[in-house]
Formats: structure tokens, sequence, C-alpha cells
């Protein structure tokens, strides 16, 4: 299996110097083989309804690709390379051969996933000119095992090609077995951090899980953002929320105003900017944090199957249609409310949690799931019948089975139904929705042991101490 462990490193002052120059160079190589593709395009193309029947068309030139582009780095070497908009003169043989290199394939991958699609079916926009703010990582793509020099108590010395020995502080150690693959180097915030794949052939690509799913092996999970809750799991339980956008947002708007009201390329400015960099940064980690914190309290409980619901995150943070009335002005849309809700569905991160998710997982043996959560939230997951109609209902309480049954918990043991297979068949006529489907009864004897033992947990601790 190969994973990625990231580290803070401490360059010295000419290796930061030397790094800078590096993702300048990088950079600039970036941005001249997409301008290189866009000129291609506009260079070889002829409009049909506007070509005449006789014309003289210009020999083609050949399409450029990541070898052609990158046969071109030893004739870069050979001299000073100009920047056309500034003078600047750049030396590529500064610059390890391997850099230069991924950034052709970089350069190519983008243009791949802009034009059909990656391995994973995922298609991205344009690609765009790349600024000092957004080119930030140089991938080393052929190391050996022995550029990690010398390991320490908390420390490892890095030795890498052109820049010599770099200070690394190993917060976790490297597991024994494990083999150094690449290497990359990012600068987050005046940060730098290394980022070191390792390829471990003890822990095995696919999960070691061969059982099929039942009821005891298996647990659903609900994406809650409700109050202070993030996830809700099947056997009763839920996992708190952290909000770091939320909590951190006083402070931030606070550093944005100041900033904006400074003149633009100004000192103040700058160190401003470096303020809020820092506070994203700290935002971002608490985030990571709380992600890889949750999955492991998940993944300790030893379920052999994870059902998770597949989420429409993109549809869930959309806006809302506007209204237009008749005179031509706008009604109100709900769209102030709506955005509220976008807003703590982009700081809860779930795509990025289910993703860590699925990492851990994988490598404690066990196997994750997704789910189309249709009407898995409305039907009560031990009778079949239609109740949390609205979004406001979040608990109702059955009179017939003498149980409080909260919603967020419901749905998740409807999304265990559904991987069980036992979820019931669901028709849409006239408006109302029609459930069919029976369930056995133990099935029933266990989802009701679930919201009865946390109405009892719920009253232990409601209840009041009894003094003499």
């Amino acid at each position: 299996m190969t994973y990625t462990y990231q580290y803070q490193c401490y360059p010295d002052t000419k290796q930061k110097l030397e790094l800078n120059y590096w993702l300048r160079v990088c950079r600039y190589w970036y941005n001249r083989q997409v301008g290189d593709r866009f000129n291609w395009w506009e260079e070889n193309r002829t409009y049909v309804n506007s070509c005449p029947l006789v014309c003289s068309i210009a020999p083609l030139r050949d399409k450029p690709s990541r070898y052609g582009q990158q046969s071109l780095v030893p004739k870069l070497k050979t001299d000073l390379v100009r920047v056309f908009h500034s003078g600047e003169l750049l030396d590529f043989t500064r610059l390890d051969s391997t850099v230069l290199q991924d950034v052709c394939k970089r350069a190519d991958d983008a243009f791949k996933r802009y034009i059909s699609s990656d391995a994973a079916g995922k298609r991205s926009g344009k690609p765009r000119f790349k600024s000092e703010s957004s080119y930030k990582t140089m991938v080393f793509a052929m190391v050996k095992p022995s550029w990690i020099h010398l390991v320490r108590k908390n420390w490892l010395y890095l030795r890498l090609p052109k820049l010599g020995m770099i200070k690394v502080r190993m917060h976790r150690p490297i597991p024994t077995g494990a083999v150094l693959k690449r290497v990359s180097i990012s600068r987050k915030a005046n940060e730098w951090f290394v980022n070191l794949t390792l390829e471990d052939k003890t822990i095995p690509d696919t999960p070691l899980t061969v059982t099929e799913p039942t009821w005891e092996n298996s647990v659903g999970i609900d994406a809650a953002l409700e109050a202070d809750d993030y996830l809700a799991l099947s056997d009763g339980t839920k996992l708190p929320s952290a909000k770091p956008l939320r909590t951190s947002q006083p402070k931030l708007a606070k550093i944005s105003t100041k900033k904006n009201s400074r003149k633009r390329g100004s000192r103040r400015r700058r160190k401003l900017a470096k303020r809020e960099a820092r506070q994203h940064q700290r935002i971002a980690r608490q985030r990571k944090d709380h992600r890889y914190n949750t999955a492991h309290a998940v993944v300790r409980k030893g379920f052999d199957y994870i059902f998770v619901e597949k989420l429409n995150l993109k549809g869930l943070s959309k806006r809302n249609k506007p209204k237009q009335n008749d005179d031509g002005t706008y009604a109100a849309n709900g769209q102030s409310r709506k955005s509220g809700l976008n807003k703590s569905w982009n700081d809860a991160a779930f795509g990025a949690f289910f993703e860590t998710l699925e990492y851990i997982a994988e490598k404690a043996g066990s196997t994750l799931v997704k789910q189309k959560p249709a009407y898995s939230s409305r039907v009560l997951s031990y009778r079949n019948e239609d109740i949390f109609t609205d979004c406001r209902i979040r608990d109702y309480y059955d009179s017939v089975e003498n149980v409080t049954v909260d919603r967020d918990i419901n749905a998740a043991i409807n999304l265990k139904r559904l991987g069980l297979g036992v979820f019931p068949s669901i028709k849409r006529r006239s408006g109302k929705i029609i459930i069919s489907g029976d369930m056995t009864d133990s099935t029933t004897k266990q989802i009701l042991s679930i919201f009865r033992d946390g109405n009892n947990t719920l009253a232990s601790k409601e209840a009041p101490a009894i003094t003499d």
C-alpha cells in the first residue's frame, strides 16, 4: 500500500531563497507550457462559416505533448531564459531535472482533465495560469531511500539534490519496512513542509474483509450537521462537530477588513496578508485534525463494513433559484438562510471526511460502501412508515412502542438496512410515497433496542440527584 506522511521542515536562509527561486522557475515553466497549448489551439483551427472555398492553410504545427515539451528542457539549460513581460533572467540549471519533468506532467494532466477526465472520472475546468499564491509545490519524482540520511529521536535529515541537507521534524515515526518512493516540498503561509510518499508491502491494497455483511459486523453513518452533532451512527451514538470556520470567523473577518483597507502593494498589506494566510492555515489544520480523529473513532469500533451516504455536496451547497415577479422585481427566495446552511456544509467538509474514512478503514481492513440516501431520513426504520416528512421534525415519539426516535440515528439505521438489502422498496404516486416490504421480528427488536438504550441513557443523564 502507498501512503503519504507530511512533516514540517526547517531549511536555512540560503535554502529558503533557493526554494523560492525554484518555485519561480517552475511557475514560469508551467505557464509557458499552458500558453503554448492555448496558442496551438488558436493557430490550428479555422471556423467553417468564415473559411472560403479556396484558401491557403499554413502548415500545421505538431500538437504540444508532455514528452515534446519535456524535450525542450535540455535546450533551456544551455543559456539563461528571459521572461518576456519582466525581462527577468532565469537559470534552469539550478533546478533538479526531475522537478522540471514533473512540471511537464502537471501541465499535461491539467489538460487531460479538462478535455476528458482523470482515472476517477472527474473532469475539471479550463487550466489557469499560476500565480505566486497558487503554485506552491515541487515534486522530486525519482528518489532513493538513501535520501533519508539520519534519523534521530524527533528529527530526520533529508538530503535533496542541489539543496543539501534539510532538517525535518518527525512528529510521528516512519513505519518499519516502508520504502521512500517520492518527495515533494510545499510552502504554506511562509512555512515549508515535506511530503514523503512511502510504500509498505505489508499492508495490502485491498481490504482483508472476506465475510458477508451482517447486522453485527456493519454500521451505518448519517451526516447529521445538526447543532453540535457531526455524525450519527446506527449503534445509537453521535460524534461532535468542530466548526473551525464558525469559531474563527470573527478573528478572520477582523484581519481581512483591516487588510482590505490598506493600499495594494504596501508593506502593511503584505504583512496582514501573511496573518490572514496563517489564520486560514490554522482553520485547515483544525478541520484536518477533527477529520482524522473522527475517522479513527469510527474505525476503532471494529466494524467490517461501513455504509455511508453518497451525497451530492455540490447540489447541497448550491444557491437558490431567483424568483422574479411580473413587474420585473425579485421576490425573497430564502437565500439568506440558505447561505448560512451552505457555509455549514462547506465547513463540515464531508467529502474530504469520507475520503479520509475510506483510507483509514482500508488500512484497518474494513470496507466502506456508499449508498444513495433516497428516503432514508423519512422512513421509520422499524415499521416502514413515512414519518419524518419535514426537516424540522428532529424527534418522533412512538406511543405504541413507548420510545423516542431520533431522526439522524433513524437515518443511519436505514443506511445500514440499505447496505444489507433489507430496506423497503418505495414508489411515488400522486405526490405520496408507497412503501412495500416487510421486516423480520429479529431486525425490529434489534432496532428498537437501540432507541430504548438511547432513551434510558438520556433519562439517566436528566434524572435529578437524590440527596438525603
